[in-house]
């Protein structure tokens, strides 16, 4: 994917920014930027796009996207509504890789440290209990100033680097193409799908989107994601299934086919390839 290129504004007197989000359309199209980014999803959810990963994300989130990375969240169209009482709170920060200075990472003490944000180059979701831990941090990085700010910061990285239970989001081959025009023609494409793949998309009416034709619209989303569109599909239906499963008490079938499978058979199969769970042990888990 070719994603637009951001530029994080950066206050002359602060090393790093920290800034909170209460609307759903921030930075809401895909990017990337050469800071690294700390993200806390206090209130929301949607689908979440990091490198090649494809995923729902919820309240309560917390994740690193390292340096140039690109990367998306997509609230659900239900926060857009104009009537609408569910809301977003975000937390983000962004910080450059030697905010510290050039010395700070080779110091003995901080291998763990430079190992993190080496992993951070694939995107890092914190699931253990460091994700309430960075959040309160997050949260109080939003009202202190000084080198507070730094110690904060520091004891945040030095958290995640004890971390054990993160899991590595983009594949380890992901190479982002580089900034182009067809970023529009990319997100176009995200949008459409993530509003209609509930039902069958025919090649040609996505490649018409993209405003190529089908046979250049296989080789273009494939060469740019790695995957081709139907296994894209895929992701996006398995995600969907996964927050009916955690939010609703539906029976396995109509399940299924709500989230865009023409037969249960398929729909256990993929569920199983993406989570490495069924269905019934990834509602099990979460609900334990």
């Amino acid at each position: 994917m070719r994603p637009q290129l951001l530029k994080v504004a950066n206050e002359p007197q602060r090393s790093f920014s920290v800034r909170r989000d209460l609307v759903p359309h921030v930075n809401n199209k895909w990017h990337m930027h050469s800071e690294l980014e700390l993200i806390h999803i206090k209130s929301g959810e949607g689908t979440q796009f990091i490198g090649d990963n494809i995923r729902r994300f919820r309240s309560g989130d917390v994740v690193l996207v390292g340096p140039n990375l690109p990367h998306y969240w997509k609230f659900d169209d239900s926060f857009f509504d104009e009537d609408s009482i569910r809301t977003t709170d975000v937390r983000v920060a962004h910080f450059g890789e030697l905010f510290l200075g050039g010395q700070f990472l080779q110091l003995p003490e901080n291998n763990g440290i430079r190992s993190l944000l080496d992993k951070s180059r694939r995107g890092l979701q914190v699931l253990g209990s460091a994700r309430r831990e960075i959040a309160a941090i997050l949260e109080k990085l939003l009202t202190v100033e000084g080198s507070q700010r730094i110690i904060l910061m520091l004891e945040a990285l030095a958290l995640l680097s004890e971390e054990k239970k993160c899991a590595t989001l983009s594949s380890i081959g992901f190479k982002p193409d580089g900034v182009t025009t067809d970023n529009e023609r990319i997100q176009a494409v995200f949008d459409y799908s993530i509003k209609n793949f509930r039902r069958k998309i025919k090649l040609e009416e996505i490649a018409d989107v993209a405003n190529i034709s089908p046979n250049s619209f296989c080789r273009f989303f494939k060469s740019r994601t790695r995957k081709t569109y139907s296994q894209f599909l895929i992701e996006l239906r398995v995600g969907h299934a996964c927050k009916l499963l955690i939010e609703t008490n539906q029976c396995l079938k109509r399940l299924c086919f709500e989230s865009g499978f023409n037969n249960f058979t398929s729909f256990h199969k993929y569920f199983k390839i993406i989570t490495g769970k069924s269905p019934m042990m990834y509602q099990k888990e979460f609900m334990a």
